[in-house]
């Protein structure tokens, strides 16, 4: 007989949430170390890489979000120096993947249908165009695209990108895995090499991993980093197709890996990742990437939190509800506001925009925001916070700001 699905209250699903995600334990005591970086990657996978650089890039977020104050040079040596704990790969969307996970990505690598127009039809007409890309890496990489491409006529015929042809092969050398990401210049522009000066041995020596265990594999690892979720939730994390996280989801039920379970007013089931566990409390504080894994799921943020988001980087302001770069504010166990940020480098500023408090903020909402933007302003090297007028919150945060003046200039700026 089928035992009944474990039944969580949305508090409760909320909590184990937020403890999977590396919410509830609070922040390191003591400096960051290698040690926690090795254990966050563990637990995320992936680092969402995204080229606004308003705030901070968006890949050094999820780090400052669960540990504080941290070196971000430890994330540029994991990705930039051998042996890489990060690669550059296609995982939610363009992130700084786990090393460990590159197995599981063959069936993308492999799939060819997946890759959008450009570089897939260069391969497919100029196949010799790409085998000279890949030489002229192999033999002079890294490399940026500009300069493989200087001796490449390109095609301005066409609107948009307007990628030349030696881009286009590097895009398709990259999305099935010859050419690799060995580092970002002072552009943020790839560095791009061979995969064999990229991959660290242990990990190039694994055989790939059939399509089946991958998706078991990306699919498990999902719900441990999720704690809780529906198939939607799962599938969406790393975003892979329905049918075979369907397909691994059964079995991964069927090893006892994910347990059934319902969460009131959902109308989806959901499963709950065996090694999840509900923390009794959650003491977090902590500004959330638009990028984080916590925000991902649109769906799951409304109905866990109550929360209606929406990234409107790409909104005409006139239309904007709450502003360009708008993170989310998690405290304690819920997110209780939102505030549209800038870090003015001229001025040496973190200037908020727009800050904005949910109907169930507490009262002290404000004076905890001010502490953790003055912590984010030290991370950032700013030497000090602003508030505009913008907002429901703004009035009582400007007064909290005021109380508690950024010092110091102790951050490191990316």
């Amino acid at each position: 007989m089928t035992p009944a699905p474990e039944r969580f209250t949305v508090l409760q699903a909320r909590r184990l949430a937020l403890g999977a995600l590396g919410f509830a334990r609070g922040r390191p005591a003591g400096s960051v170390s290698a040690r926690h970086l090795r254990a966050t990657i563990d637990r995320l996978g992936f680092f969402q890489i995204d080229s606004v650089n308003v705030l901070q890039r968006a890949h050094y977020l999820p780090l400052y979000s669960r540990l504080g104050p941290y070196d971000t040079s430890m994330l540029h040596r994991a990705a930039e120096r051998s042996p890489r704990r990060l690669v550059e790969y296609w995982a939610h969307e363009a992130a700084f993947l786990d090393v460990e996970l590159w197995p599981a990505f063959a069936f993308k690598r492999q799939d060819e249908s997946r890759m959008w127009g450009g570089p897939r039809e260069i391969a497919r007409e100029k196949p010799q165009l790409v085998e000279q890309v890949r030489e002229e890496v192999a033999q002079r990489g890294p490399l940026t695209a500009r300069q493989v491409e200087d001796d490449v006529p390109r095609d301005r015929s066409s609107w948009g990108w307007n990628w030349s042809e030696a881009k286009q092969a590097l895009e398709y050398l990259f999305y099935v895995g010859e050419v690799m990401v060995a580092g970002r210049n002072a552009q943020f522009e790839r560095l791009y090499d061979v995969a064999e000066r990229v991959l660290p041995p242990h990990v190039a020596e694994r055989p790939d991993l059939p399509s089946d265990a991958a998706h078991r594999e990306l699919v498990e690892h999902a719900a441990r980093a999720l704690g809780i979720g529906t198939a939607q939730c799962l599938r969406d994390y790393f975003r892979l197709q329905p049918a075979p996280t369907v397909q691994a989801i059964a079995e991964l039920q069927e090893d006892g890996v994910l347990v059934p379970a319902t969460i009131d007013g959902w109308a989806r089931p959901a499963w709950r990742h065996r090694d999840a566990v509900t923390p009794r409390k959650v003491r977090a504080r902590s500004l959330v990437s638009p990028f984080d894994p916590l925000v991902f799921e649109r769906t799951r943020l409304k109905q866990l939190f109550d929360f209606d988001y929406r990234i409107e980087i790409y909104v005409p302001a006139e239309k904007r509800l709450f502003g360009y770069y708008v993170l989310p504010f998690l405290l304690g166990d819920r997110l209780v506001g939102r505030v549209d940020l800038k870090h003015d480098r001229r001025t040496g500023t973190v200037q908020v925009l727009g800050a904005y408090s949910e109907s169930h903020a507490p009262g002290h909402t404000a004076v905890e925001l001010a502490a953790e933007l003055e912590l984010l302003a030290t991370w950032l090297g700013a030497g000090e916070v602003t508030v505009g007028e913008r907002g429901d919150l703004a009035p009582a945060l400007a007064q909290a700001v005021h109380d508690r003046p950024v010092h110091g200039n102790a951050g490191e700026t990316a």
